[in-house]
């Protein structure tokens, strides 16, 4: 079963109470009495601290708040690497270790860039809490270097939950939504970055305990494997899927339940963002209905304004007219201009 933490699920209760936001007594004494929490029991924590906030962006601030304590040994590992470099690397392996909710991936680009994607498996509130979490890595990463990590963009997947002018405000950073990904995008120079609490001894103890941790948890849940399948096939459908695994269909939805998640839900973060890749290599949308398995161009719109509340046509315009906008960046009001 897929679990997250009970510092990071702290966390999020300690801001509700500090910004006078109700939890439910039984909800709340879940959260305290447990080490690691279902995924699912975070999923409503989640829910009722968005729903009673009115906020938002209450992910957004959430993630700006997050201290290294917060993600238990792993974060404590991260704020004792040499670099920024390496905690960033070392990000992707320990995660698991604060929950189960996504996947961090470090990429260099080709254009002298880096960048952390996210890839959540997550039932509910899953915009506000990949906000949360690329949030927390340009807080954490801030934090760790003396305030000298400078991220260039941001990009979502999702479309802005609040103005654009918020984002600006709180991230200080250039935002772009309805991306092909969940992404924090920076310098590749930043990755040599020496980090302020930088020991090496005490950073080799603690990754004795991290892979310790991992190897208690297990870090290859089913539904990062089911995810995986689904990107490589992307025209399976969900029993042979379930058959490459070894599994029924059946029995792959009732796993993958108790991991907080669904097959459909799966299905659709993944093949919404292989859509989004391919809208902006600018493949013809009878080609990438095709690709990712719909039965007609018709089929893959209609799913497509139900994943992003808009049409493949009018968001590839959107995506192009984002493309201009790089390569005459627009000057906000922030940290990094």
């Amino acid at each position: 079963m897929n679990t997250v933490n009970n510092l990071y699920a702290k966390a999020l209760s300690q801001y509700a109470e500090r910004t006078g936001l109700a939890i439910p007594p039984t909800l709340q004494q879940m959260v305290d009495q447990n080490n690691r929490l279902p995924l699912a029991l975070l999923d409503q924590l989640w829910d009722v601290c968005c729903k009673t906030s009115n906020d938002p962006l209450f992910g957004l601030r959430i993630g700006l708040e997050l201290q290294p304590g917060h993600l238990d040994s792993a974060g404590l590992l991260l704020m004792t690497c040499t670099t920024l470099g390496e905690a960033l690397q070392q990000l992707t392996v320990v995660a698991p270790i604060v929950g189960g909710g996504g996947d961090f991936i470090f990429v260099r680009k080709n254009d002298g860039k880096a960048a952390i994607h996210y890839q959540p498996r997550l039932a509910r509130r899953q915009a506000e809490r990949v906000e949360a979490a690329l949030a927390a890595i340009l807080n954490l990463g801030r934090w760790a270097s003396g305030d000298k990590f400078e991220v260039s963009e941001f990009h979502f997947m999702h479309s802005p939950l609040a103005s654009r002018e918020s984002y600006s405000s709180l991230l200080g950073v250039k935002t772009y939504f309805q991306s092909a990904n969940n992404s924090l995008v920076f310098s590749e120079e930043q990755l040599a970055l020496p980090l302020v609490q930088a020991n090496n001894n005490l950073h080799n103890y603690l990754r004795h305990l991290t892979d310790r941790t991992l190897a208690e948890l297990g870090c290859q849940g089913l539904s990062a494997e089911t995810q995986r399948l689904i990107e490589r096939h992307p025209r399976w459908g969900k029993d042979r899927i379930a058959a490459e695994m070894n599994l029924s269909g059946r029995h792959l939805n009732r796993k993958l339940a108790e991991e907080g998640c669904s097959f459909k839900s799966l299905r659709d973060s993944t093949l919404h963002r292989l859509a989004l890749e391919r809208l902006q290599r600018h493949e013809r949308l009878v080609d990438i209905a095709d690709a990712l398995g719909f039965s007609g161009e018709s089929s893959f719109a209609k799913a497509f304004r139900r994943w992003t509340g808009t049409s493949p046509a009018k968001l590839r315009r959107r995506l192009l007219s984002d493309k201009d906008d790089h390569s005459q960046p627009e000057m906000i009001e922030g940290r990094n201009r």
